[in-house]
């Protein structure tokens, strides 16, 4: 165990793909010449489901036979892109703007990735919240499961609440 401790190394990168239903994706960094296997358990150890096309990734990996492999995910970012609306009526938010938004836990009602959007219910709330599949990819996600904990931040716009951030369970705790 020493042995495999010593052999791990932190690369910084950034998500090539990752198939939810696959179980697994591909990571390219400066630091390494090949693709790094991303499987979906680390990243659920992360306490994600999946992760946007992209995004930039900090992980640890282990050389194996099979090639380098990610073995824990230390940290997430959005891919690199424009700022998103507060609301339909509102100009862009920055990314401070967004950060200075409380966090409110909730779960996931439904998503479809293939409509582009779906709902969450922050808990002791009874109305829904919009996810658009746009703030989910700015949030560094590729896709929600129905039932998945998840923390928002939320503006109001005209037809409702609206979350302009999604961060995972497990990582709003260490926010």
């Amino acid at each position: 165990m020493m042995e495999e401790e010593m052999e791990l190394q932190t690369l910084q990168g950034r998500v090539k793909w990752f198939d939810p239903g696959k179980g697994f994706g591909f990571i390219v960094s400066d630091d390494h010449s090949g693709d790094i296997l991303l499987h979906a358990n680390v990243l659920r150890n992360f306490g994600q489901s999946s992760v946007a096309d992209g995004a930039g990734i900090t992980v640890k990996v282990q050389q194996t036979q099979r090639g380098v492999q990610a073995v824990e995910v230390l940290k997430i970012d959005p891919p690199e892109g424009s700022a998103l609306p507060l609301s339909e009526e509102e100009s862009l938010a920055t990314p401070e703007e967004i950060a200075a938004l409380p966090l409110e836990p909730a779960r996931v009602k439904w998503f479809d990735k293939g409509k582009g959007f779906g709902f969450a219910n922050v808990f002791g709330r009874p109305e829904d919240v919009f996810v658009h599949i746009e703030v989910l990819r700015h949030s560094g996600f590729a896709d929600l499961a129905a039932g998945e904990a998840i923390c928002l931040r939320i503006v109001e716009g005209k037809r409702g609440r609206m979350a302009v951030q999604v961060v995972s369970w497990e990582t709003s705790i260490r926010v």
